[in-house]
């Protein structure tokens, strides 16, 4: 099969595509043919070395959606449409940059009854499975609640926004830029914030939970727009390593307020089972166009490099999909 290697760290120049072996499944895997992956930051900063360094070839890619080639138990039939994310792959398995992919079963989700296109089926699992375990389960979010999403324009900000209304909440939505602003109301924010680092000044405490998506650079302004019980779930590092200098408990984190972390890495674990997710929802509310799409641009195979270097100029908003 063919897939995007990785060899040594650097720019999208060191994504080459090279013919390589699909590994068999083994009775807890499943072998699946990908159509369509969505791009993620986690794929430029493995590429990148930021990561660790890179030792062995890898490939990258930490969602894909396809058809079921082989599953040894008998659970997913052939030819079956299913999606995935995580449980290892570009880690401890090779990740979904490739014609076919390997994975864990309890890190696949079946979408038999959908009629999107792949492109579009590609927009959701990392994304909107990322933002059912920080609103759902970290904030335990609740219809009439207002939510702010530090970091709006990324395609996890955006699906963010987009699952937060359709689940009744009130959003408000932050960029760097007022060019974005169009975008995110169009995504379905009540009120989009030009983010400058300092907006608690501007919002005061009006907000029950957010979700933060910059990262250490911005957490402790982030927290001061808390009501007294509400929290922060932390999911991004768009603002730069995830380290706070000198936090103090008692001046930094406002009374009565939750701050915690949502790792992607637990999806497909007994903490959550991804049948319990709401993703098989999403695609039936996307079909029928009930919620916005996610979907910035579609991008060729072989036009992996590129998708990379526009990801990492910022100016997509919404989300990238490659389509094989």
């Amino acid at each position: 099969m063919k897939a995007y290697v990785v060899e040594q760290a650097g720019g999208p120049e060191v994504l080459q595509m090279r013919d390589i072996p699909s590994p068999e499944p083994s009775a807890e895997e499943v072998q699946i043919r990908v159509r369509a992956f969505g791009l993620n930051r986690a794929e430029t900063y493995l590429r990148a070395g930021k990561m660790g360094a890179i030792s062995a070839p890898r490939v990258p890619g930490i969602e894909a959606v396809g058809e079921v080639l082989h599953d040894p138990s008998g659970t997913l039939r052939v030819g079956q449409r299913v999606a995935t994310a995580m449980g290892g792959m570009q880690f401890s398995r090779n990740g979904s940059y490739a014609e076919q992919v390997t994975v864990l079963r309890n890190n696949v989700i079946a979408l038999d009854d959908t009629a999107l296109s792949w492109a579009e089926l590609a927009t959701l699992p990392e994304a909107y499975l990322t933002i059912w375990g920080a609103l759902d389960k970290s904030l335990a979010i609740q219809r009439g609640q207002t939510l702010l999403v530090r970091g709006g324009t990324s395609s996890v900000g955006m699906a963010a926004i987009i699952y937060a209304k359709a689940r009744g909440l009130r959003v408000i939505a932050t960029t760097r830029s007022a060019a974005n602003s169009q975008g995110l109301y169009q995504a379905g924010a009540d009120e989009v914030v030009v983010d400058d680092g300092n907006i608690a000044q501007r919002l005061g405490q009006q907000v029950d939970a957010a979700l933060e998506v910059v990262g250490a650079s911005t957490l402790r302004d982030t927290l001061k727009t808390l009501r007294p019980f509400g929290a922060v779930s932390v999911i991004g590092l768009l603002g730069g390593a995830p380290v706070l200098e000198q936090f103090h408990l008692m001046q930094d984190l406002p009374g009565a307020t939750r701050l915690s972390f949502f790792p992607s890495g637990l999806l497909g674990t007994p903490a959550m089972p991804l049948q319990d997710s709401p993703l098989s929802w999403l695609a039936g509310e996307r079909a029928a166009q009930r919620i916005p799409s996610l979907l910035s641009r579609t991008f060729a195979f072989d036009e992996v490099p590129s998708a990379h270097r526009l990801m990492e100029s910022d100016r997509a908003l919404g989300k990238l999909v490659v389509v094989l």
